[in-house]
């Protein structure tokens, strides 16, 4: 059998990195429903402590997600997992934003005009990249 994932991503801070995550894909916040977080609470599944107010919404404290426009046929959902640490270390995985037709030093100049870290240039025969880093320090690379 054939298994789906999605990609997460730890976050001292997950509401902030996810806007800006998706600002730079293109894709969609999950948005919250304040009426299902609020009937847990009264119910004593969760307390308001589980809870967070970001850009005026009541929303879950432990993470925000974002997905693709055309949801997940497009591409896997990405979790912004509350953490209490900092990144500390290179990460073992991330991600590679493939521009298609687009400009890639475009949109690596929108990044960095949003916070993004330019780290450096990669070449591996034709192939061409840029390394940022993201608001948090994650590593991403952007390519045609």
């Amino acid at each position: 059998m054939a298994y789906t994932f999605q990609v997460t991503i730890d976050s001292p801070d997950p509401h902030p990195l996810a806007d800006w995550w998706a600002d730079a894909l293109g894709w969609e916040v999950e948005p919250s429903d304040e009426q299902f977080i609020r009937g847990l609470i009264a119910a004593g599944h969760a307390t308001d402590d589980d809870t967070t107010t970001h850009r005026g919404t009541l929303v879950w404290k432990a993470g925000a997600a974002i997905r693709h426009p055309d949801g997940l046929e497009g591409a896997p959902r990405i979790l912004f997992q509350l953490v209490p640490e900092a990144k500390t270390v290179k990460n073992r995985v991330h991600l590679d934003v493939r521009t298609g037709d687009d400009d890639p030093q475009e949109l690596v100049e929108r990044l960095v005009g949003k916070g993004a870290k330019h780290l450096h240039e990669g070449r591996q025969g034709p192939s061409t990249w840029t390394t940022l880093a993201d608001p948090q320090g994650n590593e991403l690379c952007v390519s045609h």
